[in-house]
Parts: C-alpha cells; sequence; structure tokens
C-alpha cells in the first residue's frame, strides 16, 4: 500500500537505531549495563528474597529478606478504602466500578455517543458520587469524610482538580488576553499569585485560615475546602498551559474568523481554542500528571490519601520491621506510575488520532 513503511528485520533494526556507529554502540552498551546493575537487584528484592505469606512482623524479620508484601496485604482495605466499615465498603466499589465504565466509554475511540457519556459523567456521576460516599439520605448511612482515605482520596482530589481546572483554566488564559483591561489585570494578577506560592500554603490557608474569615456559625467541610484550593492551584498552572497554545495560533486564523461575522465566543469555541488545546495536549496532561502526584499533600492537613495511609502503617507494631515501610514506599510509587504512566500513554495516543505534533504534510 502506499506511504507504508517496508518491514525490516530485528537485526537490521538493532543496527540501524542502537549500534549505527561507534558512538551509539558504547551508548547503548553502556545503558545496558546500568539498567542491569540497577535492574537485577530490584527484581531480586521485589521476589526472589521477597516474603509473601505471613500474619506479622515476624514473618519478614528474616536474614536477606526482601519485600514484605504481607505487609501491604494487610493494609490493602486502608490502602483502598480509607477508614470505610467493611460493611459499608460497597458503595466504594459501586463508585469505582462506574467511574472505570465512564472512562472506558470517554476513551476507547470505537464507542459511540460519547457525548452523551460525557453529559453524564460531568453531571449525573458525581451526584451519584456525593450521595453514595456521604450518605445521610435514601437510608444510606452516612460517612464523615474524615473517614475517607487511601486510593479513594486521591482520585477524588486529583479528578475534581483535573475536571475543574480546564474551564477555569480556559477562562483564565483568555481573560488574560482579553482587551478588556479589568478582566486582563484580575486574571493576571490571580495567574501570577497562585503561580507564586506552592501549593502546601493553599492548603493551609484552606484548612487554617479560611474558618476566620467566614460568619460566626458559618462552617465549610475540611475537605471541600482543599478540594477548592487544589482546583484554583492547579486552574492557574493550566491557564498558562492554555494561553501557550492561544499565541501559537497564526493571526490570520482570527482575521479570517472575524472575516467570516464570527463574534468572540463563536470564533474561540469553533475555530481557536480546538486547534490551541490540540497544540498544547502534553503540556495539559503534564499538568495533569502533576497534580495526581501533588494530592499526596493533602496529607499535611491531616488527610490520609494513598502515601498517608502508607506512612500510618509504618508505625503499626504489628508490622515493625525493617523492610516493611520501604515496601510500603515501594508500593506506593507504583501505583502513582501506573496511574501516571497511563495517562502519558493515552495522550500520545491522543496526539496520533489527531495528528498533534506530527510535522506538516505527513
Amino acid at each position: 500500500m502506499e506511504g507504508r513503511r517496508p518491514a525490516i528485520s530485528v537485526l537490521e533494526w538493532l543496527r540501524v537505531n542502537l549500534f549505527s556507529s561507534v558512538g551509539d554502540t558504547a551508548l547503548t552498551l553502556g545503558g545496558a549495563l546500568i539498567v542491569w546493575f540497577l535492574l537485577v537487584p530490584a527484581l531480586d528484592w521485589a521476589f526472589v528474597r521477597a516474603v509473601w505469606t505471613g500474619d506479622d512482623r515476624t514473618a519478614c524479620i528474616v536474614k536477606d529478606a526482601g519485600a514484605c508484601w504481607p505487609y501491604i496485604g494487610a493494609r490493602m482495605g486502608q490502602i483502598v478504602y480509607g477508614f470505610y466499615d467493611v460493611a459499608q465498603r460497597w458503595r466504594v466499589d459501586l463508585i469505582y466500578a462506574l467511574g472505570a465504565l465512564g472512562l472506558l466509554w470517554l476513551t476507547l475511540p470505537f464507542m459511540p455517543y460519547k457525548r452523551v457519556a460525557g453529559v453524564l459523567m460531568l453531571s449525573a456521576y458525581p451526584v451519584l458520587a456525593y450521595v453514595l460516599l456521604t450518605g445521610g439520605m435514601f437510608g444510606i448511612d452516612p460517612v464523615p469524610t474524615q473517614r475517607w482515605g487511601g486510593l479513594l482520596l486521591t482520585l477524588i482530589v486529583s479528578a475534581t482538580g483535573i475536571i475543574v481546572s480546564m474551564p477555569v483554566g480556559i477562562l483564565l488564559a483568555l481573560g488574560r488576553q482579553s482587551d478588556m483591561p479589568v478582566f486582563r489585570w484580575t486574571c493576571t494578577a490571580f495567574i501570577e499569585l497562585v503561580r507564586g506560592v506552592p501549593l502546601i500554603t493553599f492548603l493551609f490557608m484552606a484548612s487554617n485560615m479560611l474558618p476566620l474569615f467566614l460568619p460566626e456559625g458559618a462552617a465549610v467541610d475540611k475537605l471541600l475546602r482543599a478540594l477548592i484550593a487544589v482546583a484554583l492551584f492547579s486552574s492557574a498552572y493550566m491557564a498558562e498551559v492554555v494561553r501557550g497554545g492561544l499565541q501559537a495560533i497564526p493571526r490570520g486564523q482570527y482575521e479570517a474568523s472575524k472575516a467570516l461575522g464570527l463574534s468572540y465566543w463563536p470564533m474561540m469555541g469553533l475555530i481557536i481554542l480546538p486547534q490551541a488545546l490540540r497544540i498544547v495536549i502534553p503540556g495539559i496532561v503534564n499538568s495533569f500528571i502533576a497534580l495526581f502526584k501533588d494530592t499526596s499533600l493533602v496529607s499535611i492537613i491531616g488527610f490520609f490519601d494513598l502515601l498517608g495511609i502508607i506512612q500510618s502503617g509504618n508505625s503499626d507494631p504489628n508490622w515493625a520491621a525493617p523492610n516493611t515501610a520501604f515496601t510500603g514506599f515501594v508500593f506506593a510509587g507504583a501505583v502513582y506510575w501506573a496511574f501516571c504512566f497511563s495517562m502519558s500513554r493515552y495522550s500520545q495516543a491522543m496526539e496520533r488520532r489527531l495528528g498533534a505534533g506530527t510535522k506538516r504534510g505527513q
């Protein structure tokens, strides 16, 4: 078929990509040695010398023991569900299942009615998740947000930040480029203020300082305050990513849109923003990945997310062993890596499908 690259053998691929010159050969061999000296001990620790069964710390206190995987199994309930009672964990399972089905519906290219799926995931799903997780209505036992934790809390904080930061960031980027000075100055001041302080400052302000400015007797849930802080913080960074895409659009696109008689919002929604967002897909996904990892900071204000649950388990006397803490951190890192790598791979697939980043004419 015209345009298809001819197939090459494995040896030819190795010669072209890894051993095409003396320098490439040296780099290939050096990289292979580094991988060997790092990968082999890691596999030996994680699998060969690992302890796989046991009921307490005595199983992992053996000579030359590797990873203590029974420790992870003993805490898996808190890692996945937080501090939910066992009888109420079906609510979390239902939210996990519906969220996974919704994501598959939205991300798989061959699935139909994606607009319907998007509307349901942005409207009905958050309401259902709030009702099920919080309880207190329809005969469901209430569960305070202080009992939320583990992977559940990590996904809630990151999903809220991702969903909110996208539209708010777009509005901030448009406002920063507005011809109206009031909007431009306001958006610029907000973006520069937020980007000038660390996320932990926002979390401390939302947790400790914000209640001081509320009327007497008024109270806002602590988790809700943290969600708002994370969403606003990520929106400022998203605004700069989107602004980079807007500045990459040729001026002729704006002029052509105006020549067609389009007003500002139709021009942005139909012509400019689709092109700008397509250009900055890598930057958007990079912000999402950074936000997902930054959710671990909520443990500083008293919440036990995935990493917080792992850290709290290190003080459990039943599993006090030299290798349990490191095993927990390795497991947490593997979970973070799995989610971040999945987002990265999906963004690359989206770029290929939309042709983003390819050379003109290819």
